[in-house]
């Protein structure tokens, strides 16, 4: 019986002039705790991107790489870089059998990108993916509109320990990024 590794959650929120990315460390093998420190969030260079990815890990890996071929040939436009992997991905033989999904933000926008061809920019500033991002999404659905007080980085860390209590493939060890966002950008 062939099992792959999967499983996670990974959050992004736009809030107050903060944009923060953060996961989970859980790696699940069928229905094992496989590792519970991976690093699904990361920074991408100095380009002021932070990616996180939720599937296989190999194929996230080579899909953040795609991406970051595609932002260095489009002088770090993320929607133009984002449109153009998920077409490569969606349309290329070897991609389009790569199993993962990536959130992608910058100090202005965040993007979800699936291997169907989807490039979203969910409503009210929160990306979620991975097994646990219903639960996360609607725990900082509610943050966001009733602890607006909160900064972007306090809300991804509180909405993904509600995921990791709910959720059997999400843990509490997090990892989370943030940045401020560009002066005229900001949400709330």
């Amino acid at each position: 019986m062939n099992q792959t590794i999967h499983a996670t959650t990974v959050l992004g929120v736009i809030h107050n002039g903060q944009v923060a990315l953060g996961a989970d460390g859980q790696a699940t093998l069928g229905n094992t705790v496989a590792k519970n420190n991976v690093k699904k969030v990361r920074k991408l260079g100095s380009t002021g991107i932070m990616v996180g990815f939720a599937g296989s890990t190999s194929d996230a890996f080579t899909l953040v790489e795609r991406f970051e071929e595609k932002l260095n040939m489009y002088r770090n436009g993320l929607k133009r870089a984002a449109i153009e992997l998920a077409k490569d991905w969606r349309t290329d033989r070897y991609l389009r059998r790569l199993e993962a999904m990536l959130v992608v933000m910058d100090q202005e926008d965040g993007l979800i990108i699936s291997g169907t061809g989807d490039v979203l920019a969910p409503d009210e500033g929160i990306l979620s993916i991975g097994s646990g991002s219903n639960f996360a999404r609607s725990a900082a659905l509610a943050l966001k509109r009733h602890a607006s007080h909160l900064s972007a980085e306090e809300i991804v860390r509180q909405a993904l320990t509600i995921a990791a209590d709910i959720c059997i493939y999400t843990n509490h060890n997090l990892e989370i990024l943030s940045m401020d966002q560009k002066v005229g950008e900001q949400e709330s």
